[in-house]
């Protein structure tokens, strides 16, 4: 009889911590948080760096919408009780060694940098938009929605950085 009731509900809670939107959901929101969260690690590093010379407005303009991408996944993260990544403390001395290291090289090191980041990101997107939409496109519409325009923000990173010499 009563016996029965708190087991049930230690489990559901227990179900609601492991994050509401099952496997792929939590993967996905953790994968993208670190991801975002090291993107705006690397565009510090490149504006301590670079931040006073020419390409700092440009830098900053990118880091701007990388500091948007991360305060939504920060936000879809407690939305479905995902938790970070236990990298994460990684992915912040990592990420800014790379941008700084990247600026070291001067505009086109950092820009480089930016090209082949920016791209891995947005190949990422991809494949994820991929599977959220064999998964159930409707249930997942606003989600697919986010990750569509961040991955378009990321191609244009990616294009700012090949127009600002990356290739050059």
């Amino acid at each position: 009889g009563a016996g029965g009731a708190p087991s049930l509900r230690r489990c559901s809670t227990r179900a609601a911590a492991q994050g509401l939107g099952g496997p792929l959901i939590d993967r996905l929101i953790r994968v993208d948080h670190a991801g975002e969260y090291g993107a705006d690690r690397i565009y510090a590093g490149q504006m301590a760096v670079l931040g006073r010379t020419g390409a700092g407005p440009v830098i900053r303009q990118m880091w701007n919408q990388e500091k948007a991408h991360l305060k939504k996944f920060n936000e879809l993260m407690a939305a479905y009780r995902v938790r970070p990544t236990v990298l994460l403390p990684f992915w912040n001395v990592a990420g800014f060694v790379l941008g700084a290291g990247s600026a070291l090289l001067g505009r086109k090191g950092a820009m480089a940098c930016t090209v082949a980041v920016e791209e891995s990101i947005s190949d990422h997107y991809n494949s994820q938009i991929r599977a959220l939409m064999e998964e159930d496109p409707e249930k997942y519409k606003e989600l697919l929605q986010v990750i569509k325009q961040f991955r378009d923000e990321e191609r244009e990173h990616h294009d700012i950085g090949l127009e600002h010499g990356a290739q050059a």
